[in-house]
Protein backbone atom coordinates (compact mmCIF):
# COMPACT_ATOMS: atom_id res chain seq x y z
CA UNK A 1 0.00 0.00 0.00
CA UNK A 2 2.72 2.31 0.63
CA UNK A 3 4.68 1.43 -2.66
CA UNK A 4 1.44 2.29 -4.64
CA UNK A 5 1.05 5.90 -2.71
CA UNK A 6 4.74 6.45 -3.22
CA UNK A 7 4.07 5.78 -6.95
CA UNK A 8 1.75 7.60 -7.88
CA UNK A 9 3.20 10.80 -5.89
CA UNK A 10 6.22 10.73 -7.93
CA UNK A 11 3.53 9.77 -11.48
CA UNK A 12 1.94 12.81 -10.63
CA UNK A 13 5.28 15.00 -9.75
CA UNK A 14 6.82 13.29 -13.47
CA UNK A 15 3.31 14.40 -15.02
CA UNK A 16 3.90 18.12 -13.82
CA UNK A 17 7.22 18.16 -14.81
CA UNK A 18 7.07 17.00 -17.74
CA UNK A 19 3.97 19.24 -18.70
CA UNK A 20 6.13 22.31 -17.60
CA UNK A 21 8.91 21.05 -19.75
CA UNK A 22 6.85 22.23 -23.14
CA UNK A 23 4.43 25.00 -21.65
CA UNK A 24 7.85 26.94 -19.35
CA UNK A 25 8.77 29.92 -21.72
CA UNK A 26 12.58 30.06 -19.78
CA UNK A 27 14.49 26.97 -21.62
CA UNK A 28 16.75 27.52 -18.66
CA UNK A 29 13.83 26.70 -16.20
CA UNK A 30 12.62 24.11 -18.74
CA UNK A 31 15.68 22.09 -18.69
CA UNK A 32 15.73 22.50 -14.94
CA UNK A 33 12.23 20.71 -15.09
CA UNK A 34 13.54 18.44 -17.54
CA UNK A 35 16.27 17.43 -14.35
CA UNK A 36 12.88 17.16 -12.37
CA UNK A 37 11.05 14.73 -14.46
CA UNK A 38 14.06 12.31 -15.22
CA UNK A 39 15.25 12.59 -11.12
CA UNK A 40 11.59 11.28 -10.58
CA UNK A 41 11.63 8.75 -13.22
CA UNK A 42 14.64 7.00 -11.59
CA UNK A 43 12.59 7.36 -7.94
CA UNK A 44 9.89 5.20 -10.23
CA UNK A 45 12.48 2.70 -11.42
CA UNK A 46 13.88 2.55 -7.49
CA UNK A 47 10.16 1.44 -6.70
CA UNK A 48 10.12 -1.40 -9.61
CA UNK A 49 13.56 -2.56 -8.36
CA UNK A 50 15.49 -1.44 -11.64
CA UNK A 51 18.33 -0.13 -9.68
CA UNK A 52 20.84 -0.07 -12.50
CA UNK A 53 18.69 1.43 -14.72
CA UNK A 54 17.85 4.27 -12.07
CA UNK A 55 21.48 5.08 -11.09
CA UNK A 56 22.17 5.58 -14.94
CA UNK A 57 19.48 7.69 -15.86
CA UNK A 58 20.67 9.99 -12.81
CA UNK A 59 24.46 9.70 -14.06
CA UNK A 60 23.69 9.78 -17.26
CA UNK A 61 21.46 12.30 -18.31
CA UNK A 62 21.16 14.17 -15.42
CA UNK A 63 24.54 14.37 -14.55
CA UNK A 64 26.47 14.96 -17.65
CA UNK A 65 23.52 15.52 -20.92
CA UNK A 66 21.91 18.21 -18.85
CA UNK A 67 24.85 20.02 -17.24
CA UNK A 68 25.95 20.30 -20.94
CA UNK A 69 22.71 21.27 -22.16
CA UNK A 70 22.07 24.15 -19.39
CA UNK A 71 25.82 25.32 -20.22
CA UNK A 72 24.98 25.75 -23.84
CA UNK A 73 21.39 27.54 -22.99
CA UNK A 74 22.81 30.29 -20.83
CA UNK A 75 25.74 30.47 -22.88
CA UNK A 76 23.76 30.78 -26.03
CA UNK A 77 21.79 34.23 -26.60
CA UNK A 78 18.53 32.26 -27.66
CA UNK A 79 15.90 34.30 -28.94
CA UNK A 80 12.68 33.13 -27.43
CA UNK A 81 10.14 34.17 -30.14
CA UNK A 82 11.69 32.43 -32.67
CA UNK A 83 11.95 29.14 -30.92
CA UNK A 84 7.52 29.14 -30.59
CA UNK A 85 6.94 30.56 -34.13
CA UNK A 86 5.55 27.06 -35.42
CA UNK A 87 4.11 26.23 -31.73
CA UNK A 88 0.35 26.72 -32.62
CA UNK A 89 1.35 25.20 -36.35
CA UNK A 90 2.76 21.57 -34.65
CA UNK A 91 -0.06 21.74 -31.89
CA UNK A 92 -1.98 19.34 -33.82
CA UNK A 93 0.30 16.93 -34.97
CA UNK A 94 1.56 16.79 -31.31
CA UNK A 95 -1.70 16.31 -29.87
CA UNK A 96 -2.52 13.21 -32.24
CA UNK A 97 0.93 11.97 -31.32
CA UNK A 98 0.05 12.35 -27.49
CA UNK A 99 -3.24 10.73 -27.52
CA UNK A 100 -1.62 8.25 -29.57
CA UNK A 101 1.01 7.23 -26.46
CA UNK A 102 -1.63 7.81 -23.80
CA UNK A 103 -3.59 5.60 -25.53
CA UNK A 104 -1.30 3.05 -25.70
CA UNK A 105 -0.12 3.11 -22.32
CA UNK A 106 -3.61 2.85 -20.69
CA UNK A 107 -3.99 -0.09 -23.28
CA UNK A 108 -0.92 -1.51 -21.17
CA UNK A 109 -1.99 -0.81 -18.10
CA UNK A 110 -5.61 -1.82 -18.76
CA UNK A 111 -4.14 -5.02 -19.97
CA UNK A 112 -2.62 -5.84 -16.77
CA UNK A 113 -5.18 -5.02 -14.45
CA UNK A 114 -8.15 -6.55 -16.19
CA UNK A 115 -6.70 -9.03 -18.62
CA UNK A 116 -4.78 -12.09 -18.01
CA UNK A 117 -3.29 -12.52 -14.89
CA UNK A 118 0.58 -13.16 -14.67
CA UNK A 119 2.25 -14.80 -12.20
CA UNK A 120 5.27 -13.20 -10.90
CA UNK A 121 8.66 -14.93 -10.78
CA UNK A 122 9.95 -15.73 -7.08
CA UNK A 123 13.02 -14.25 -7.17
CA UNK A 124 15.84 -15.23 -4.36
CA UNK A 125 17.07 -13.26 -1.26
CA UNK A 126 20.30 -12.35 -2.94
CA UNK A 127 19.31 -11.53 -6.38
CA UNK A 128 20.83 -8.43 -7.80
CA UNK A 129 19.55 -6.42 -11.03
CA UNK A 130 22.53 -5.23 -11.85
CA UNK A 131 24.30 -8.51 -11.89
CA UNK A 132 21.93 -10.02 -13.66
CA UNK A 133 21.44 -7.35 -16.70
CA UNK A 134 25.77 -7.66 -16.45
CA UNK A 135 25.43 -11.57 -17.31
CA UNK A 136 22.73 -11.14 -20.43
CA UNK A 137 24.27 -8.14 -21.55
CA UNK A 138 27.81 -9.66 -21.80
CA UNK A 139 26.59 -13.47 -22.71
CA UNK A 140 23.43 -13.49 -24.77
CA UNK A 141 23.40 -9.86 -25.97
CA UNK A 142 27.99 -9.67 -26.47
CA UNK A 143 27.91 -8.99 -29.92
CA UNK A 144 25.39 -6.50 -29.99
CA UNK A 145 26.54 -4.53 -27.31
CA UNK A 146 30.42 -4.89 -28.90
CA UNK A 147 28.94 -3.49 -32.33
CA UNK A 148 27.08 -0.50 -30.83
CA UNK A 149 30.27 0.44 -28.79
CA UNK A 150 32.34 -0.02 -31.97
CA UNK A 151 29.09 2.53 -33.67
CA UNK A 152 29.75 5.32 -30.84
CA UNK A 153 33.37 5.05 -31.04
CA UNK A 154 33.44 5.85 -34.84
CA UNK A 155 30.63 8.83 -33.55
CA UNK A 156 33.25 10.00 -31.48
CA UNK A 157 36.00 10.48 -33.82
CA UNK A 158 33.74 11.70 -36.35
CA UNK A 159 32.53 13.91 -34.22
CA UNK A 160 36.24 15.12 -32.99
CA UNK A 161 37.16 15.04 -36.93
CA UNK A 162 34.50 17.78 -37.88
CA UNK A 163 35.03 19.71 -35.10
CA UNK A 164 39.22 20.14 -35.71
CA UNK A 165 38.96 20.22 -39.33
CA UNK A 166 41.20 23.57 -40.73
CA UNK A 167 39.74 26.72 -41.98
CA UNK A 168 41.05 29.23 -44.27
CA UNK A 169 39.66 32.25 -41.87
CA UNK A 170 41.07 31.01 -38.55
CA UNK A 171 44.07 32.48 -36.86
CA UNK A 172 46.15 30.19 -34.88
CA UNK A 173 49.73 30.31 -32.81
CA UNK A 174 53.04 27.78 -33.35
CA UNK A 175 54.92 28.14 -29.90
CA UNK A 176 57.41 26.08 -30.97
CA UNK A 177 58.21 28.86 -33.49
CA UNK A 178 57.51 31.63 -31.00
CA UNK A 179 60.02 29.70 -28.50
CA UNK A 180 62.82 29.19 -31.47
CA UNK A 181 62.58 32.98 -32.08
CA UNK A 182 65.76 35.34 -32.08
CA UNK A 183 66.47 38.67 -31.58
CA UNK A 184 67.97 39.71 -35.05
CA UNK A 185 64.50 38.33 -36.63
CA UNK A 186 62.47 40.54 -34.41
CA UNK A 187 64.71 43.51 -33.96
CA UNK A 188 66.22 45.31 -36.41
CA UNK A 189 68.72 48.39 -35.85
CA UNK A 190 68.36 51.65 -37.95
CA UNK A 191 71.37 53.89 -37.97
CA UNK A 192 69.80 57.00 -38.84
CA UNK A 193 71.78 60.89 -38.30
CA UNK A 194 70.37 63.11 -35.73
CA UNK A 195 68.12 65.70 -36.84
CA UNK A 196 69.94 69.39 -36.76
CA UNK A 197 68.82 72.27 -34.84
CA UNK A 198 67.53 74.85 -36.89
Amino acid sequence: MFETVVFYVFAAILLAAALRVITARNPVHCALYLVLAFVTASAIWLLLRAEFLAIALVLVYVGAVMVLFLFVVMMLDINLERLREGFWKNLPLAAVVGGVMAFEMVAVLAQRYFGVPTRTPMVAADYSNAKELGRVLYTQYVYAFEIAAVILLVAIIAAIALTLRRRKDTKGQDPAQQVAVRRADRVRMVSMPSERDR
